[in-house]
């Protein structure tokens, strides 16, 4: 599992293939009445917008850090292990890099209240229309969904500020230590 980790993490193609395949499957899943064709296609779509977005993210890590894709990748698995690197030139992309994403973070952190809103909206006038309609079974299914979607997102980003944050005190105590 953890070559696959590995290889799902380097390459941009395989990050292209699980959109993909996910596209399809949940095209299958939630269109069942449609033609086999529309699926692939709407698997493609899907596939190119996220391979888009991973893309420019990536894009944008790499010129922050200073460092190549795989570089990049490296480093996002020292942060995940809490490892701190010991050559001066990977500790300074390492320093770049927490900065960068702690930056990109705290300038997020405003907009998510009102992501988390809209999506309590958006639950709460689908229950409503479950209501009036008199079906509940979708509406209860895509709140509980969407109410798991909200938590993981809002644990995902806490993680991701204690591991930047270990990271920025670690590279700060090594320096200071080294200086």
């Amino acid at each position: 599992m953890r070559s696959f980790k590995r290889w799902l993490d380097r390459s941009l193609a395989a990050q292209a293939v699980m959109i993909f395949l996910l596209g399809v499957g949940l095209s299958a899943l939630f269109r069942r009445d449609n033609h086999p064709g529309l699926w692939v296609i709407q698997g493609l779509f899907y596939a190119a917008i996220g391979i888009t977005f991973v893309a420019v993210h990536r894009r944008r890590a790499t010129r922050a850090a200073g460092t190549d894709p795989r570089g990049l990748v490296e480093l996002g698995r020292r942060i995940r292990h809490r490892e701190v690197p010991s050559e001066p030139g990977e500790r300074e992309s390492m320093r770049r890099l927490v900065d960068d994403q702690l930056s990109l973070l705290e300038r997020n952190r405003r907009w998510l209240p009102y992501w988390l809103g809209f999506m309590g909206l958006l639950t709460a006038a689908l229950l409503a229309l479950g209501v009036a309609a008199g079906s509940l079974t979708f509406p209860l299914v895509f709140a509980a969904a969407m109410i798991g979607l909200c938590c993981w997102v809002v644990w995902m980003r806490r993680r991701a500020l204690d591991r930047l944050h270990h990271m920025r005190a670690a590279l700060r105590e090594d320096h200071e230590r080294v200086s």
